[in-house]
């Protein structure tokens, strides 16, 4: 199993300079090729997760040991949420550059579109597997740079300037980031995650560590667009193609934000109550202003931008929840059950949230047109839209038996088993208030009558685009799954367990 991890960014980084030398040369090769190469990638991180023992993988590169007891190699590091992980990046990215194969037929350079986007899928892999925080930030860079690029792939006024004020912000936290990977080789003498929390548990100086701390959540709260860090996200994501969108949605935002801040709070500090208690804060806020903020869009794009904020509020509380429970040395069965639920509600919001902003760019592709003011009666000349979309409505709403419901059932549970009552009843409002917003999308989009009898007239997208569309669609009951007991064993409560137990970690430093 660990000579096929570097795989994972072996084969897409080639894939993207295959794009770039051969793709105009060989017809089609730059549709075919992405597609082929993540739809293996997606079965080897299925087939990983599948056999996995609950132990701790990893892949070495460069010869040299250790000097004076530090790691010096580059460590790729397999473990549960790594796993999990891989898993999202991959199936998302599969099915989205699948839905493009029709959908970017609309633009020139189809080969710079593909080449970034593998590129993208470059950084998010290499971000997951990484082993120190110097590669992880180079991975964050390649997949942060490749989507600055893709954002403003339209080229117009608009995307241009989302793009910019994307990467504005992305830079500042960047600068975050590196500023504190400098301070923490300063401190520490290694880049090593398991070295350095090795080093720092032992430390005497409280006050530089709670410091990184709270940069690390500036750096990493803009890359996930978490409040009051959230300025670029409603106007990337809408500004991007489609494909896009759902990959900065369903993937990126976690990929390079949510999981480097679990990633090192779990397994590289020690969780403290006051770090927790500010992580958790974060998430309240951006669970609730974000779905304030999406009630009043008629933009379809920028409403479902606004979720995304909103929803990775669900995650960071679930995460947040069971730090404060283990902080406090309380029941660890409802600190992992918190936990749990987080990770599940971000798996389940890769899939519904994908699958919305591919929905709507389908309705794009064939009215021209997001506005909502001017939609309206699609679901007789859509029915494969139309459907799907109802699918992933009725699951982000945390409606049953769809996904969203049983991840958002946990995490209130949790949070109610922990006394933490205000919590429990915000997160049952904002899904009130959710569904809302999303019956207000279907009515105007799909069910509502519309004046534009040029509506009357259009057709259901081409195959690839309702191909990815139906198997997410699928995947919004099927995930459902993950509770029955033997496959919420297998998956959920060994990723749980990777985090929770963070002297399992630093088993990567067993042969120094």
């Amino acid at each position: 199993m660990n000579s096929l991890i570097p795989l994972f960014i072996i084969l897409p980084l080639a894939t993207a300079i295959s794009i770039i030398l051969f793709g105009r040369l060989v017809k089609a090769f730059q549709k075919a090729l992405p597609s082929a190469v993540l739809l293996f990638l997606t079965g080897l991180s299925f087939y990983f997760i599948l056999s996995w023992d609950s132990g701790i993988y990893k892949y070495v590169i460069g010869g040299r040991g250790p000097v004076g007891n530090i790691p010096i190699s580059i460590y790729f590091v397999l473990d549960g949420l790594s796993i999990l992980m891989l898993c999202i990046i991959n199936l998302i990215g599969f099915l989205s550059g699948f839905y493009a194969i029709s959908y970017i037929k609309k633009y020139t350079g189809e080969n710079k579109f593909y080449a970034l986007f593998c590129l993208m899928i470059t950084g998010m892999n290499g971000v997951v597997l990484s082993g120190d925080i110097f590669n992880l930030y180079v991975f964050l860079e390649i997949a942060a740079i490749s989507s600055y690029a893709l954002v403003a792939f339209e080229v117009e006024k608009e995307k241009l300037e989302a793009s910019y004020k994307y990467q504005v912000l992305g830079c500042l936290s960047s600068f975050f980031i590196l500023l504190n990977i400098g301070l923490l080789y300063w401190y520490t003498k290694s880049l090593n995650i398991a070295d350095i929390s090795r080093i720092i548990e032992s430390s005497a100086n409280k006050n530089l560590i709670i410091f990184i701390q709270i940069l690390f959540i500036a750096g990493f709260g803009l890359k996930a667009a978490l409040i009051p860090f959230h300025a670029w996200l409603p106007d990337a994501h809408s500004s991007a193609p489609s494909p896009i969108s759902s990959m900065l949605s369903g993937v990126l935002i976690k990929a390079i934000g949510i999981y480097a801040i679990i990633r090192l709070f779990f397994n590289m500090f020690d969780i403290t109550y006051e770090i927790a208690l500010l992580i958790t804060v974060i998430g309240t806020l951006s669970m609730v202003i974000g779905v304030l903020l999406a009630i009043g869009q008629w933009d379809m794009k920028r409403l479902l931008a606004y979720h995304s904020i909103s929803q990775m509020g669900y995650v960071i509380i679930g995460v947040g929840i069971g730090m404060l429970i283990l902080a406090k040395g309380g029941n660890r069965s409802w600190a992992a059950l918190s936990i749990a639920g987080g990770l599940f509600h971000l798996t389940n919001h890769a899939v519904f949230k994908g699958l919305l902003f591919l929905n709507a760019g389908a309705v794009e592709y064939t009215t021209g047109t997001r506005n909502l003011k001017e939609l309206g009666g699609l679901s007789g000349s859509m029915p494969v839209t139309s459907s799907t979309s109802l699918s992933a409505s009725m699951a982000i709403s945390g409606i049953p038996p769809f996904n969203g419901f049983f991840s958002k059932l946990i995490i209130i549970i949790a949070a109610a088993k922990a006394q933490y009552y205000l919590l429990t009843f915000l997160a049952i409002s904002v899904s009130i208030i959710t569904l809302a917003s999303f019956l207000k999308l279907q009515k105007k989009t799909f069910y509502g009558k519309s004046k534009n009898r040029k509506l009357k007239k259009i057709k259901e997208v081409p195959f690839t685009m309702c191909f990815s569309m139906i198997v997410l669609a699928v995947l919004c009951i099927a995930l459902s799954l993950l509770l029955i007991p033997g496959i919420r064993e297998t998956i959920m409560v060994n990723v749980v367990y990777t985090l929770i137990n963070k002297s399992n970690y630093l088993l990567i430093l067993s042969d120094i």
